[in-house]
């Protein structure tokens, strides 16, 4: 590696202890994609996908073989009553928004168990902006309980919050905030609570950056509906776009109402030439997912060497792929994420810059040189440009990319005297 690379032998040397710090971790993660790829395996076997399920369909997509088989599919990998996959969701954020919208109703209440939502749901929601068509302008109202002085779920402030509500949402990965991700265990403490207090209450869960990171899933823990990206984990850097939901049966009956009409639903949305890469993303999703968290191990316990704070600590279980790298100034973010650019199969000849992103309060630095744009299950480093000056680390579609991407962003570093060795 060094030979084409040419990465300071210093530098090398500390990646050679970090990679022996992680062995056990990445020994654990093997296993669990092992897992992950064996529930795959076995709903593929089992719903009998053929290649007459790729030819995808056109116009109104009614019998849609393809699309309604991937639906079934994608039921049986999370142990679900049904599910509603589609490269007609442009965005996680969408994918969400068209549950919340469908699930809920004039006067319901809104909680988030999480505290504050990633910033792109603030409109959505209502807390940013008025008059644009937000949750709250439809009369839903919104609350939340706070995470802990240690940015954990609250749990005794939990059961009165959560009494009349109609959904509980939790939010499973940090977002921008340094926050623990949440684990399967704690979706399940919080489900727990929400059947003894308020059994009708729907438990939504926001499962971004978080498939096949465990053994089990949220819906495996109590949850109602999930929901994702397919430019993320589940599409195993195959899919070219799309979301879904997944869940209880008639909860994904009003999603779908909301993403084509009242009525129609899931029988009509063509899926277009879509449906081969879907399948074969899922097919390898658990592998690809555990490239992206050996990456996210070695930066841990490579970073921790060189002096800076990383979250989750090095060793410790993950609730997604995201590693964070509490940098503390605007300068070592921009040189890791020039480094994370220069190391990306694609456009590594150019420097990324903070921006006014949409959705965003922050101007937000962005370093992604993927193959399928914004796909965050591709090596890509990003962060709002406010204090605590932290870049939010993910992805890898393999682990030996991955880690050169690292060291990149290392020698950058290195390189600018931000950090010295």
């Amino acid at each position: 590696m060094n030979t084409v690379f040419d990465f300071d032998p210093r530098l090398m040397q500390a990646a050679e202890a970090a990679e022996q710090d992680a062995a056990a971790r990445f020994a654990e993660i093997d296993r669990i994609s092992q897992h992950g790829t064996a529930k795959v395996l076995h709903a593929l076997q089992k719903n009998r996908v053929s290649a007459a399920c790729f030819a995808g369909a056109n116009g109104y997509g009614y019998d849609d073989l393809g699309r309604d088989t991937l639906d079934k599919v994608w039921a049986d990998v999370f142990h679900t009553e049904d599910a509603l996959v589609r490269h007609h969701f442009v965005s996680g954020t969408h994918a969400l928004s068209t549950a919340l919208f469908g699930v809920l109703r004039p006067g319901d209440t809104l909680l988030s168990v999480t505290g504050s939502p990633y910033d792109t749901l603030e409109e959505v929601i209502g807390i940013r902006g008025e008059g644009n068509g937000s949750l709250r302008d439809f009369g839903v109202h919104y609350a939340q309980v706070d995470l802990t002085a240690e940015g954990r779920p609250d749990f005794e402030a939990m059961p009165a919050a959560i009494k009349g509500v109609r959904v509980v949402y939790l939010q499973r990965s940090r977002g921008y905030s340094l926050r623990p991700a949440l684990t399967v265990a704690d979706i399940r403490k919080i489900a727990e609570i929400t059947r003894q207090v308020n059994p009708d209450a729907a438990i939504m869960v926001d499962n971004c950056y978080g498939e096949f990171v465990d053994y089990d899933e949220p819906t495996d823990a109590g949850a109602d509906l999930i929901i994702g990206s397919l430019i993320k984990n589940p599409g195993g850097g195959i899919a070219q776009t799309g979301g879904y939901i997944a869940g209880r049966k008639d909860l994904v009956e009003q999603c779908s109402y909301r993403l084509t009409c009242v009525g129609m639903g899931k029988e009509v949305g063509c899926s277009l030439t879509q449906c081969r890469e879907m399948y074969l993303g899922l097919f390898l999703a658990p592998e690809i997912v555990a490239n992206a968290r050996k990456t996210g191990e070695f930066a841990a316990s490579l970073f921790r060497r060189l002096g800076f704070e990383c979250l989750p600590p090095a060793g410790q279980t993950a609730g997604d792929i995201i590693t964070v790298l509490a940098l503390r100034s605007p300068e070592a973010m921009e040189a890791f994420c020039a480094g994370i650019q220069a190391g990306s199969p694609v456009d590594a000849y150019v420097t990324p810059e903070a921006w006014d992103m949409p959705g965003y309060e922050s101007r937000v630095i962005m370093a992604a040189g993927t193959f399928t744009g914004g796909a965050s299950i591709e090596l890509s480093a990003d962060g709002p440009m406010r204090e605590p000056f932290a870049v939010y680390l993910q992805g890898g579609l393999t682990y030996g990319s991955g880690k050169i991407g690292v060291l990149k962003a290392a020698q950058t570093m290195l390189d600018r005297k931000i950090l010295t060795l």
